[in-house]
């Protein structure tokens, strides 16, 4: 079976704006995203790795540049299909702006139906992001490889192996710099672990920020 380390990003300043981020292009880790990439790439620096794969954006990079600086005989790829979810004409906007916004309430209830405007559906970012780790079971048969994504992405994955509805995504919590572990071969597939940060400094676990639509609903529930 091949073994998937999926890891979320770890922590930055951006999520303090109440702005949507997305695709946003100069995102950078934090100081304590710093520290939070360097605890993870301790707790894998004795673990074999045969790839580390990653979104192409800034954040997620940096944490897998801290995860491949215990690894130097690998290299990092990018792999566009765990990258985070295109919110389009959503992207940079205002929080308290989108929940005026009448698709806001599909969002919320019924995430499975919403079409982020001149963006994709979370129907969609499922569909590539399963697509690209079935490409990678492919590739590296019975190896462990390491894939740093977002927390959205990585909760669809989970639910689609899990054969939970993709409504119920949102039920699954994945903070800054976690893991969780994924094995896929010919049987069923396997969920061995899900967003463990036990490797993080106890002010690091304490700190970690919620998923994107836990900070939405919490914001508007101030």
């Amino acid at each position: 079976m091949t073994e998937i380390i999926l890891i979320r990003h770890a922590t930055n300043d951006y999520v303090s704006t109440g702005r949507l981020a997305g695709w946003t292009a100069g995102i950078h880790l934090n100081t304590d995203g710093q520290a939070q990439a360097q605890a993870l790439a301790e707790r894998l620096a004795n673990t074999t790795l045969a790839a580390i794969y990653s979104s192409p954006l800034e954040r997620t990079m940096e944490t897998a540049s801290a995860v491949a600086a215990r690894h130097p005989a690998l290299i990092i790829q990018l792999l566009e299909g765990v990258g985070e979810v295109d919110f389009g004409a959503w992207q940079g906007q205002k929080l308290n702006k989108l929940r005026r916004e009448a698709l806001w309430q599909s969002v919320q209830v019924y995430p499975s139906r919403t079409q982020f405007p001149n963006g994709e559906t979370f129907r969609q970012a499922q569909l590539r992001a399963v697509d690209a780790l079935e490409m990678l079971v492919q590739r590296h048969p019975n190896q462990r490889v390491a894939v740093v994504s977002h927390s959205d992405v990585i909760k669809l994955i989970l639910a689609y192996y899990l054969g939970a509805h993709i409504d119920f995504f949102q039920r699954i919590d994945i903070s800054p710099a976690s893991m969780s572990i994924i094995r896929l071969g010919s049987d069923r597939p396997y969920i061995v672990r899900v967003n463990d940060t036990s490797y993080l400094p106890v002010i690091q676990r304490a700190n970690s920020s919620p998923s994107l639509w836990q900070r939405i609903v919490a914001f508007f529930n101030r």
